[in-house]
């Protein structure tokens, strides 16, 4: 394979600039953190991607829609940036097409679900590839686990338990993408939360693929050597950290017992991520969820009347094959009955190797978008609406690291966002406030409460 030299590596320092972007999930963050943190030493800083570097690393997704497109974009805009620059591509969509992403002009080096962890030992030759290389192995082979965490952010850390899946979902490439359901060991975990605190970040969003299935796997064992619900007590009893958040869990692995557990708990707060998907059980067994609409009623019911300021999200996909009008209609009328604060929608787009795209009754393209448009606008309205019965009330607000146009911003514990004008000495502080109005932008004003 032809090589160009790369003429910038001996810069003034002798250091190799390498920058990051992530694309997709809390959990290719927390990856790419901790990725980040195994390379930077002597030899290699880590840069802003926005700036030069010698290296360009775009962690992947085969979530996102249109993940090719978006890679195309990001070695664009780097290759505009340093034309020398060595570009290297990795995560999910990496895993899944290695040698689309390879084939792109500008990018040198592809590595699959176990190689990325071990980007250092793919790095010493940064000369430009006139074709990517590929470093990926079959994805059944991928049964070990990688630790991972993010501390970038100066207030809230993403920290990884779980990884892979044995779920069948019709329409889903993550098993396929990542392996099997495996999980960190109980002390790991304890100990990374530790970490965290000891970097002076106040809350922990616990994530994964399908992390109420953690302790699947744990330490190389097959069967569950500990349980979700142990996780949680043993991460309730950890002192340092202010606050847990449980980033999404399916309904059918959220028990009664868990959601009573965190109504009570010190440190995880009233917060819950339930992905739906649809409000049709038809669709639902299409798709090979494991719960249908009554089990999913009960949790939100249940989460409500143990915590009635609680905020749920809510993931659902549109214009799945064979979802008709009424379908469709069953999945907004359950969805505007339910006591749910958002909706993250998904329109339903092909993807190669899953059962779905064989499935009939493919839903035009310009159906699934008004779908897609009526489901965001009642998210809105769920929003608003669950804002308006936080009004008066007061809150604990942590606030963020982010100047974002003039205003500083922050959540309280059941993820109302507000903000005020910049104030640097807000940065990670917990402010006691008083929630006010909802300005135009859908953001809560507040007063100080002394």
């Amino acid at each position: 394979m032809e090589k160009t030299l790369h003429p910038h590596v001996n810069n003034a320092t002798g250091v190799i600039r390498v920058a990051f972007h992530t694309l997709g999930c809390k959990l290719n963050f927390s990856e790419t953190a901790t990725i980040a943190r195994n390379i930077e030493n002597e030899n290699y800083k880590r840069v802003s991607f926005d700036s030069f570097a010698e290296v360009y690393v775009i962690n992947t997704c085969s979530v996102t829609e249109n993940a090719d497109k978006r890679v195309k974009g990001l070695v664009k805009k780097v290759m505009h940036q340093n034309p020398e620059g060595f570009v290297v591509a990795i995560g999910c969509y990496a895993q899944l097409q290695p040698e689309a992403i390879a084939s792109l002009e500008g990018v040198d080096l592809v590595l699959g679900a176990s190689e990325k962890f071990k980007l250092n030992e793919y790095i010493k030759d940064l000369g430009k590839n006139s074709k990517g290389e590929v470093h990926s192995c079959e994805i059944d082979s991928v049964d070990f686990y990688e630790s991972s965490y993010s501390v970038s952010d100066r207030t809230r850390a993403f920290l990884k338990v779980q990884d892979g899946c044995d779920y069948k979902c019709t329409y889903c490439t993550i098993p396929k993408a990542r392996g099997v359901s495996r999980s960190d060991t109980l002390e790991n975990v304890i100990q990374n939360a530790y970490n965290i605190a000891d970097a002076g970040l106040r809350e922990i969003v616990l994530t994964g693929v399908n992390i109420g299935d953690y302790g699947k796997g744990e330490q190389g064992n097959k069967k569950h050597q500990h349980t979700f619900f142990e996780l949680i007590h043993a991460l309730d009893a950890v002192d340092p950290i202010d606050r847990i958040r449980i980033s999404s869990i399916e309904p059918n692995l959220l028990s009664l017992d868990m959601i009573s557990f965190v109504a009570h708990s010190k440190r995880f707060v009233p917060h819950f991520h339930i992905p739906l998907q649809s409000g049709s059980d038809k669709i639902l067994k299409s798709m090979r969820r494991r719960y249908l609409t009554p089990l999913y009623k009960e949790r939100v019911s249940w989460i409500k009347t143990k915590m009635p300021d609680a905020c749920i999200g809510v993931d659902v996909i549109v214009g799945y094959p064979g979802e008709t009008e009424e379908d469709f209609l069953d999945t907004y009328d359950f969805l505007n009955q339910l006591e749910v604060s958002y909706l993250h929608v998904f329109t339903y787009s092909e993807r190669p190797n899953t059962e779905a795209v064989k499935l009939n009754g493919v839903v035009p393209a310009q159906v699934r978008t008004k779908r897609s448009k009526m489901l965001r606008a009642l998210s809105v309205k769920k929003r608003r609406a669950f804002y308006e019965s936080q009004l008066g009330k007061t809150e604990e607000v942590l606030f963020e690291g982010e100047n974002k146009k003039g205003y500083i911003t922050g959540f309280s514990k059941n993820y109302v966002k507000v903000r005020a004008p910049w104030n640097p000495d807000w940065i990670n502080t917990v402010k006691k406030v008083k929630l006010k109005e909802i300005d135009d932008e859908g953001i809560v004003r507040f007063s100080l409460v002394d």
